[in-house]
């Protein structure tokens, strides 16, 4: 990741922002429990492959639909 671009952290708290969502529900829309969103967005862990993925293409799908500017 280039030195200037957002941390993971960051990005996963805009996400929820403009998408106005909890992270109890992004949890349910991405699969995963709200603690780990909450450690992704403490910057406490950060996602293995399979969850960044479903993380990416959750987002893109967002973006199509002109729910999200990322």
């Amino acid at each position: 990741m280039p030195k200037d671009a957002p941390d993971f952290s960051f990005i996963v708290k805009e996400v929820r922002r403009q998408l106005g969502l909890s992270q109890e529900a992004l949890a349910q829309e991405l699969g995963v429990s709200y603690a780990t969103i909450h450690r992704w967005e403490n910057g406490k862990t950060t996602p293995f492959k399979l969850a960044r993925t479903q993380f990416d293409a959750f987002c893109r799908k967002m973006n199509r639909e002109g729910k999200l500017n990322q």
